[in-house]
């Protein structure tokens, strides 16, 4: 895993070789890149989805949290986002 680290006000954009989607043949979300497919779970296509480069880090995680209430998902939403970071399939770009 890379060293990378992300503010947790930092706003997060997907990098722009990739695409996330509906994948229908597949019956999951996916992220599209040019060399090949990804195919995610929910739970990792649930934060995926809010990845859309107004919000930081943190305003996912409150949206998780009010989504899915009476579970602490802070730490994992983190740590997913920290490894898809390092991973270079998002940007951070300085908060607000």
């Amino acid at each position: 895993m890379s060293e990378r680290r992300i503010s947790t006000d930092a706003v997060l954009a997907l990098e722009r070789q990739f695409r996330f989607q509906w994948e229908p043949a597949q019956n999951t979300h996916v992220l599209l890149y040019p060399e090949g497919m990804i195919k995610l779970s929910g739970s990792a296509a649930e934060i995926m989805k809010r990845i859309d480069g107004k919000r930081t880090a943190e305003d996912i995680v409150a949206d998780l949290q009010q989504s899915f209430p009476g579970t602490d998902l802070r730490q994992d939403v983190l740590d997913f986002l920290e490894d898809i970071y390092g991973r270079g399939w998002i940007q951070a770009s300085p908060g607000r």
